[in-house]
């Protein structure tokens, strides 16, 4: 494991029993609609969620699929083992590096992210493994917070992201559409009706 993964995952480690206590308002006002528009868009029986966290997203699971779920923390992955034993969630659950992907190339006919990139710290390699797990003409679909296009504000994020990202390990200044972009997909598309810091991303192989 790389030192910026081990660094990053203590301190999901730490704030994994508070963590959605800490989102509660954020989820309720924001998060939870686009949850909702992510989840609507899959496709497919066997789906991958990367960055499961606490389990956000065991709401939104399509019903007569097979999901599998990964995080690279282990406290953040004992929450969601938690939430899925008292709801009933059928979701096998495995904790694993997004950028070490231990599944066979081509196994999964949507892979879904909500939230993640933010934390992974060689993107590309995240992205490309994400590619490379998904199936031929599968889907690969992101929820993320982005840097902003507008001066002001993106000065404003990049001032404060050191120090966000040395008390919680996440980025509040990727670049992750132009990263997602940059990828072997053949076909990336923004939902219109993403914000300027909040994008959907659905990315086909």
């Amino acid at each position: 494991m790389k030192r910026d993964s081990a660094s990053i995952i203590k301190k999901y480690n730490r704030i994994a029993p508070f963590y959605e206590g800490m989102e509660a308002i954020m989820e309720g006002l924001f998060f939870k609609h686009w949850r909702e528009k992510l989840w609507a868009k899959t496709e497919g029986y066997h789906i991958l969620e990367v960055g499961v966290g606490t389990g956000k997203n065991f709401a939104y699971y399509p019903k007569n699929t097979k999901v599998t779920a990964i995080d690279f923390s282990p406290a953040m992955l004992a929450q969601a083992e938690l939430k899925k034993n008292e709801r009933g969630i059928e979701v096998d659950l495995h904790l694993m590096d997004i950028e070490f992907l231990q599944f066979a190339d081509n196994s999964f006919d949507t892979v879904v992210g909500s939230f993640v990139f933010c934390s992974v710290p060689t993107p590309s390699k995240g992205l490309k493994e994400l590619h490379r797990v998904c199936k031929p003409n599968g889907k690969v679909l992101l929820l993320e917070h982005v840097l902003s296009s507008r001066r002001i504000i993106s000065k404003m994020m990049n001032f404060f992201n050191p120090v966000v990202l040395s008390l919680v390990g996440a980025n509040i200044n990727r670049n992750t559409v132009k990263n997602v972009q940059g990828c072997t997909f053949r076909f990336v598309r923004v939902d219109e009706r993403s914000s300027d810091i909040i994008k959907l991303i659905e990315a086909l192989k």
